[in-house]
């Protein structure tokens, strides 16, 4: 056989080899793998399902998740093994992760390897599956105001504080019935984005009827996982008498009365000045008379 034809045959058994090959390594797949959502500090276990669609049986089959600089930890081992996997079943691969809880909220990637034995060669297999960090929403609420006095124009403000590790969006703050005071501005406010471990206001205009003044709003919002979200408030706010206003200077004493008095007194003072210079310009006048009488 000449050596052309020789060299050619063996490029091509090596081409028939390095196809089964590759087919071997294609026919083993990741088939399911369970939908994973973890919180900060939180751990989870993920199912993996190994299928082999070979026509023939693998043994020695390891899957290995590859947990350097994903910012996740593994608890136990990263690697599961299976002694076989026959033709056309599957078996699952457990594991459990923790995240850590300064790992920020998002989506991750996972790398892992496949590794399993078929005609005896070692056929090995990369990937990758997403994992989602979410975070639990923690809202809490407060009442400021401005002017809280009975019979004043101020101010009502819902604080909206978010200590979660998500951002909330599209927050929308509804006025319910009014309680203890007349709303002067619209009674909805929309808010935006309060960012993680920040806050943010709602404010409303109002003139205070009395000291039972309550205020009751809607708040609604989508979480870090988009999912629209209500919630009902209701908060007592502090409103003051008048005088109890001017004890704690929260407003000053009117002069008003005080001014007008003063301006009376002056208009007073005034006429009887004129009144007194009248009568004693009539007595001048008189003493004027009489004494041409008396010298005639």
């Amino acid at each position: 056989m000449k050596t052309p034809t020789k060299i050619a045959i063996a490029v091509v058994i090596l081409a028939l080899y390095v196809t089964s090959l590759i087919g071997l390594a294609s026919a083993v797949t990741i088939s399911e793998i369970n939908n994973i959502k973890i919180y900060p500090g939180e751990d989870a276990s993920i199912s993996i399902e190994v299928s082999n669609t070979l026509d023939e049986d693998i043994e020695d089959v390891s899957l290995i998740l590859n947990l350097d600089n994903t910012g996740f930890i593994s608890v136990g081992s990263n690697e599961d093994n299976e002694v076989e996997i026959r033709d056309g079943d599957e078996e699952s691969f457990n594991f459990r992760i923790k995240a850590p809880s300064t790992l920020a909220p998002g989506a991750y990637n996972i790398p892992y390897t496949l590794l399993y034995n078929v005609q005896d060669e070692v056929m090995e297999k990369k990937g990758s599956f997403g994992v989602e960090v979410s975070a639990k929403t923690e809202l809490s609420y407060s009442v400021e105001s401005e002017m809280n006095v009975i019979g004043e124009q101020g101010r009502i403000a819902l604080k909206i504080i978010n200590s979660g590790l998500g951002d909330i969006r599209f927050v929308n703050v509804k006025l319910g019935t009014a309680s203890g005071y007349d709303l002067l501005s619209p009674s909805q406010v929309y808010v935006g984005t309060v960012n993680s471990d920040d806050f943010e206001n709602a404010n409303f205009e109002v003139l205070f009827k009395n000291k039972n003044t309550v205020l009751n709003a809607v708040v609604t919002y989508k979480d870090f996982e988009n999912v629209e979200q209500t919630e009902n408030i209701t908060l007592p706010v502090t409103v003051y008498t008048q005088e109890e206003a001017l004890e704690l200077g929260l407003i000053k004493k009117s002069n008003v009365g005080l001014y007008f008095s003063l301006v009376v007194l002056l208009i007073v003072l005034w006429i009887v000045w004129r009144i007194l210079r009248k009568r004693k310009k009539e007595k001048v006048r008189q003493a004027m008379i009489n004494s041409r009488k008396n010298g005639r």
